[in-house]
């Protein structure tokens, strides 16, 4: 069967057109020969969501965008091609959000996996917009500016006291202050250098001092070595026996024990012993007034005189 010019020209025709609505449908983001889901979002606010945007669940790219109308309300309708056959509940959401700072604006489908009842094609999916970066950065950043600006404000009125304060006395004197301040300076640079001269001068004095100071510290060390022979731990622990011994005397002597205890504690023994010196006194006093009763020196066999007790007031 001969083909005639005119049908060729028929299908040339044909096929071009077909191509031509093929390549128009590929630039804006359709594929012919794939069959896609359209799905329908309302959102207040697209944030600047452009046609085309990619749509993605999880971030994998699974449809862009198709359109986006205004309603009679105000309210904004975008059309979501998808192609997946990952099953959507007709309960998920469908979140504008910011891929990047340069990417623009993308629309993330978020599944609600409880939900069975999978949305079909044509289906309307919850809109939701999420805060830009740049809008939340904003939204940290208002209460820095404030304290910012209350800073600066702050800052203004201490220039302003400052300037108020350095008049034109005040700035004689600032500038009075800072020349005595570099005179002072001066001067300490002065003895500075005077106090490196006397100390280039007496040079060897110094290193004189130092050998001295060296070996009284070599002496005291000496001295500590022979301090710690000298087994000083035992000699505190006899003394801290001994102590505990004279302590144990004294608390005897307190609880009236042992001779010096009773004569301390004994009133009996006390009075006894007060009686027995005052006897003794009487009796010295008889000796020191009749020695002849006591020492017998009879040349012509004299009698002694009778014993006469001593007066009371003798002992007194």
């Amino acid at each position: 069967m001969k083909i005639t010019r005119e049908i060729k020209t028929a299908i040339l025709v044909i096929t071009s057109i077909s191509l031509f609505i093929w390549g128009y449908s590929f630039l804006k983001g359709k594929d012919l020969f794939n069959r896609y889901k359209t799905f329908y979002v309302e959102y207040a606010n697209v944030e600047g969501l452009a046609p085309s945007a990619p749509v993605t669940i999880n971030g994998l790219n699974i449809g862009i965008v198709k359109t986006i109308s205004i309603k009679d309300n105000g309210t904004l309708l975008a059309e979501l091609q998808i192609n997946t056959d990952f099953p959507i509940s007709k309960s998920s959401t469908a979140t504008i959000y910011d891929a990047s700072l340069i990417g623009g604006k993308q629309v993330a489908i978020h599944p609600n996996y409880a939900d069975k009842n999978i949305a079909e094609s044509g289906d309307y999916l919850k809109g939701n917009l999420e805060a830009g970066m740049m809008a939340a950065l904003g939204d940290k950043m208002s209460p820095v500016m404030v304290k910012v600006e209350k800073l600066m404000a702050s800052a203004d009125q201490l220039i302003t006291s400052f300037n108020s304060v350095l008049d034109a006395k005040g700035q004689a004197d600032l500038k009075k202050t800072l020349s005595e301040l570099s005179a002072t300076m001066e001067q300490f640079h002065k003895v500075a250098s005077n106090a490196n001269v006397i100390l280039d001068e007496n040079k060897g004095q110094l290193k004189g001092v130092v050998s001295n100071f060296n070996k009284v510290s070599d002496n005291f060390v000496k001295i500590s070595d022979s301090l710690n022979k000298a087994d000083l731990g035992q000699t505190v622990k006899n003394l801290n026996s001994t102590l505990s011994k004279v302590d144990g005397l004294m608390r005897d002597m307190e609880a009236g024990k042992g001779t010096m205890g009773k004569l301390m504690k004994d009133e009996a023994m006390y009075k006894n012993l007060e009686r027995t010196s005052k006897e003794l006194e009487l009796l010295l006093q008889d000796v020191r007034l009749n020695p002849t009763r006591y020492i017998n020196v009879s040349v012509f066999g004299k009698k002694n005189k009778p014993y006469v007790s001593p007066e009371e007031s003798v002992t007194k």
